[in-house]
């Protein structure tokens, strides 16, 4: 059922210009995925609607926009370089490749840590293949996850640099710059979105695992003898974030990390899961759907202490006065990908129509349109993140003047909302249309609205439908929308 629901989700994102596969008509370039309009706004509102509640409606918070070429020192000194790699193993049975993670297997922090310069025979007789259920799998293998690339006009002056894998390294780099530029007293944050690679060797389940994705990450700094505390209200905060936006909190949870699982620079670490509609390689080590949406770690001083060692540079807080003044960092970390993904799969809604509609006001164009009982597939977007607020539909498409009247008040109600004109089809099937992508609100202009200047406004979510004037239009839609 779940299986069948994701095919559902990646179908309508296909169809109606969520998202496509990158570079599909020269056969696609896997596990590389782009936004069509659609996709690209949703992706632009949970964003911004990010970056509203972290940043802006906080006085503890700063945004930064760091590249995403940096000096390569700098994995040096983060350890990326040395730890960040996969332990990987083939089935004998199908070839197919899988981390030890998805074959449920739990690695210790010790091997991890020394898995990129060593191969590590690990015990996998107790692993069963998630694809054919074979049960013999080759001796696994690190292999480093940062895309390294040629720097300067000499493609072989063995000058490198890599792809950003984390948005994270840019901020701690940057420390020392925010702290005297802005001037922020302890505790405080520096956030920010931006696009990070990583060579994935077993990428998939759509837009969750990719190579090339968007995060959305605060590093929040703060005394030592704080950390737990604060690390303990981000998860909090950040969990009431989704929930804020519409997210089932059934389909939530928070899962802290065991002592093996965590990363070299962690102490402790929580991941909020969302339980997607796909039942492996999720990259949740708890299995069955449940997987990472978000992940809050408390990283201690490693990142700050460590490049202040390779540079030279002290990056210290001049008010702290424990801990040498190197402070502790608390660091909640998203995916933007699999936020909208989340968002769209837990808006996604099949619903039985009913044709005998209640009449509200004085037309019920679902009924007019010869609407049968059928199966209704919506988008219940919150209202913050719908990429279409206010849909423009005219009854008539061959009537000049409903045509001009409609395209009239699409042009003034743009500049205040999210609109969309549509005259393509049957209002019936404007409708239907609108519903698969979550548009709030249709406005449909008509015979009648020629004569009383008043328009029909339905609501995505009851099907009620408002008889409305149209001077009273705007004002109508922002008390709904507010």
């Amino acid at each position: 059922m779940a299986e069948n629901l994701m095919d559902k989700i990646v179908s309508l994102c296909k169809r109606r210009g969520f998202i496509f596969q990158s570079s599909e008509i020269y056969g696609g370039l896997g596990s590389v995925w782009d936004y069509g309009p659609l996709g690209a706004e949703l992706k632009r509102q949970v964003k911004d609607t990010w970056w509203r509640s972290n940043i802006q409606e906080r006085e503890d918070m700063v945004g930064l926009d760091a590249a995403i070429l940096m000096h390569p020192k700098v994995w040096a000194a983060s350890g990326h370089i040395e730890n960040f790699a996969d332990l990987l193993a083939d089935c004998k049975k199908c070839k197919k490749r899988f981390k030890a993670e998805d074959l449920g297997i739990k690695i210790d922090k010790e091997l991890r840590d020394t898995r990129v310069s060593t191969h590590i025979y690990y015990n996998f007789s107790s692993a069963k293949c998630p694809n054919c259920q074979g049960t013999e799998f080759t001796e696994p293998r690190g292999f480093n996850l940062m895309f390294r690339m040629p720097i300067g006009p000499v493609e072989n002056s063995q000058e490198f640099v890599f792809l950003r894998p984390e948005t994270a390294q840019g901020i701690f780099v940057n420390f020392a710059n925010v702290v005297d530029t802005s001037r922020k007293k302890l505790p405080f944050g520096i956030a920010q979105i931006g696009k990070a690679f990583r060579n994935e060797i077993t990428p998939g389940n759509f837009t969750f695992r990719t190579r090339e994705f968007e995060q959305m990450e605060i590093e929040y700094f703060v005394s030592p003898s704080q950390a737990e505390e604060k690390y303990h209200e981000w998860i909090e905060n950040r969990f009431n974030w989704y929930l804020k936006l519409g997210i089932k909190k059934e389909n939530l949870r928070i899962r802290p990390h065991e002592k093996n699982e965590l990363a070299h620079y962690a102490k402790a670490c929580s991941d909020i899961e969302y339980k997607f509609p796909f039942s492996t390689g999720g990259g949740s080590a708890s299995g069955g759907g449940w997987s990472e949406l978000e992940g809050i770690a408390n990283r201690t001083d490693f990142d700050l202490r460590q490049h202040s060692k390779l540079s030279g540079q002290k990056l210290t807080h001049p008010d702290l006065q424990e801990n040498d003044g190197v402070p502790y960092i608390i660091e909640p970390s998203g995916g933007v990908d699999r936020a909208a993904l989340a968002f769209m799969v837990d808006a996604y809604h099949e619903e039985k129509v009913n044709p005998a509609l209640p009449k509200e006001g004085n037309l019920n164009n679902e009924r007019k349109s010869g609407v049968k009982n059928e199966t209704r597939v919506v988008l219940k977007f919150n209202k913050a993140l719908a990429p279409i607020q206010v849909a423009i539909l005219p009854l008539l498409k061959n009537r000049d003047e409903i045509v001009a009247l409609a395209k009239k008040i699409a042009a003034d109600l743009r500049p205040h909302f999210r609109v969309a004109y549509d005259d393509t089809a049957s209002i019936g099937k404007l409708y239907r249309r609108q519903d698969e992508v979550g548009t709030l609100y249709c406005v449909t202009v008509d015979v009648q609205s020629l004569e009383d200047k008043q328009v029909t406004v339905r609501d995505r979510d009851t099907m009620k439908q408002d008889r409305i004037m149209i001077e009273k239009l705007r004002e109508y839609l922002s008390s709904k929308l507010a």
